[in-house]
Parts: structure tokens; sequence; C-alpha cells
């Protein structure tokens, strides 16, 4: 079955952290980390609808400019969650710049934190020179950051001698149109098919009419059925696809156990390895993983597959050894995390 959910690093093992996960059928991605973004193109930063910052150091923050230079002139909103101390850091960026001759941009960015220091929340309009406007607490009831029909993204506070958050982005359920069904009926594919996905994600399968229509030559054709029939004769149905996103943190007794609960049984487990273990006294002052620590929180946490990212760049050319230490102390499946080409982003 094809994934909703299409995760893509940005940089090899050694660069800037970040994650985008585009979602199939829909103009729409998340970004995880604001590393350098120079890897996506305009049409891929457009795309972004949320982004997850885990803290504020420099390589996990200054593609905020980036985005938010191609953003200027975009009418949909995009929403910033991170820890404690975002919204003065967002503020303190916006303030950089001098904003005239933007009344009519119609750009607005909502920034939210989450910690268990407090939470608070932001709005910055372009239109009014990005003046920070207070919003409510929106509670983050269990650390739910986000929370929709079809996914969610949970967060959890670490320590890395400061806050940092580390996320779940999990679908709910995956709905997956079954071509050669669709083709024995001869229906052809059209955009009525992510209308019907949408329908599915939004309520259980029940006896809403949902109607298509379609051109057979010059014959005009349609066919309506319940929400429920179509789901019977065309969709497979399975569990969602859950992606964690790990970086930054030490391996304390706290940090283990939240990170265990929080990728519980993830597809997907991107993690950190900054050290071999050979420099876990290092690894341990500087608040960060070896690779055989990572590897033990794979396994503790049940994910079906562990990938390696933040390699400290002392250990150029010796990605191998760290894969292969992550690996003996999960094991199970393994991997490095590697670029992609901006045109094969979803």
């Amino acid at each position: 079955m094809k994934p909703l959910l299409h995760p893509r690093f940005l940089h090899d093992p050694f660069g800037d952290p970040g994650l985008y996960v585009g979602v199939l059928w829909e103009r729409r991605a998340f970004l995880f980390d604001l590393g350098d973004l120079s890897p996506l193109s305009p049409r891929a930063l457009l795309k972004v609808s949320d982004i997850f910052v885990s803290h504020t150091h420099m390589d996990h923050f200054i593609g905020f400019d980036q985005i938010l230079r191609f953003r200027l002139h975009d009418p949909r909103m995009l929403k910033i969650y991170g820890p404690p101390g975002l919204v003065q850091n967002v503020a303190g960026k916006l303030s950089g710049y001098t904003w005239d001759r933007v009344d009519e941009y119609p750009f607005v960015i909502e920034v939210y934190e989450y910690g268990e220091s407090g939470r608070s929340a932001a709005r910055f309009a372009c239109s009014r020179r990005f003046q920070k406007e207070d919003l409510p607490d929106s509670g983050f009831a269990q650390g739910d950051l986000l929370s929709e029909d079809w996914v969610r993204v949970r967060a959890a506070e670490l320590d890395h001698g400061t806050a940092v958050l580390a996320f779940s982005l999990k679908e709910s359920t995956h709905y997956n149109i079954d071509k050669d069904r669709l083709r024995r009926q001869g229906i052809p594919v059209g955009p009525w098919l992510g209308e019907l996905r949408t329908q599915l994600r939004s309520s259980a399968p029940g006896e809403k009419p949902f109607r298509v229509r379609w051109q057979d030559g010059d014959t005009p054709r349609e066919q309506e059925k319940t929400i429920a029939e179509w789901c019977r004769d065309l969709v497979r149905i399975s569990a969602g696809q859950k992606i964690a996103y790990v970086t930054d943190i030490g391996f304390t007794a706290a940090n283990q156990q939240k990170v265990a609960n929080l990728a519980a049984e993830a597809d997907l487990f991107y993690c950190e390895a900054q050290f071999l273990d050979e420099d876990r006294d290092e690894a341990r002052r500087r608040g960060h993983l070896t690779a055989r620590q990572a590897g033990l929180l794979a396994r503790q946490a049940q994910v079906k597959k562990l990938i390696l990212f933040h390699f400290s760049p002392r250990y150029r050319g010796r990605e191998e050894e760290i894969q292969h230490e992550a690996e003996e102390a999960f094991g199970g499946n393994t991997a490095t995390a590697s670029p992609v080409e901006t045109e094969s982003l979803v």
C-alpha cells in the first residue's frame, strides 16, 4: 500500500537536522526542525503548514529566515510549535527587519509553546508589521500539539541542558484505493479519489451518498453509492503510519522513559547519534546520544526501523561504524539518514 506520509531528510547525517514530511494527494507538508532549508524548493516550502522545532540552537532554527522570505505573500497561515521561549525567539527574528510596505500582505504566523514549565501562544500578522499579539493558552492536553481527523502530532519535553521537544506524527487510519478493483469497474482515477479520501477521514464510512462522474469517450457517465459501499468495493484499510523524531537529548532515565512512550511502535524512528560509544563521557557532558544509546532507545520503544542522523563531524568517514553500533544495540532494521532531490519530495 502506498503510504500517505512521505518523510525525507534534508541533509546527510553530518548536516543540519531537518525532516520534511509530504502528504500524498494534498498540497501540504510538515517540517521537523528549521536548520538549513536550502535543499527545499519554493514549491516545497509553500506546502509546509506546520513546523515543529525541537529547540532554537542555531543548527535547528537558522532556516526560519528562509521560509519567512518565501511565505511573505502566502495567504495561508503558518503554525510553529516548540519549547518554552519560542515566542520570544520568533519575535526577535522578526524584529530584525524593517517592515514597511507590507500592509496588504496576508501572511500570518502563529507560534505555540509547549513545556512542563508553562505554555503560551502568539500571533504575528505581516499586515500589522509582525507585532506580537498574545493568544489564549491552547492547552495541548497530554502533549497533543496538533489533532485533526486523520493525523495527530504529540510532543514530550526532554532534557538537553535546555528544554528540548521530541515529536511523534501518527496517521489515524490509512485508506488505500485498490486501483485494480477500480479498473475492473471501468471507473477512471481522478480528483474524486481525493474527495473520497477526505470523506473517509472525516467520519466513519456510512450511508452518506457519494457520486462519481466521468467521461467515457463522448459519453458522460456517473455512479452513486454510499461512502460505506465505496469503502467496501475499493478501499483497503490499515493502521496509519507513525513517525517519531528525537534529537539533542542526554541518555538519562527520565529521557529514556519519555522517548519510549512517545515513539512506541513507530514505523520510522529518526534519532540523533552524535557520538560513538567510545566517546560516551563527552556525549553525557554535551547532552547528546551515542549510536549505541540510540539503538537502545529504539529497542526499548519497539520501533520498526531506526534512522540515524546528526553525527559529529569528527566521525566523517566512519558512518558505517555508527550504523553498525546502533544496529547491534537495536537488533533491528537500521539506516543512516540521507538527503533527497527536491523534485522527488511530495
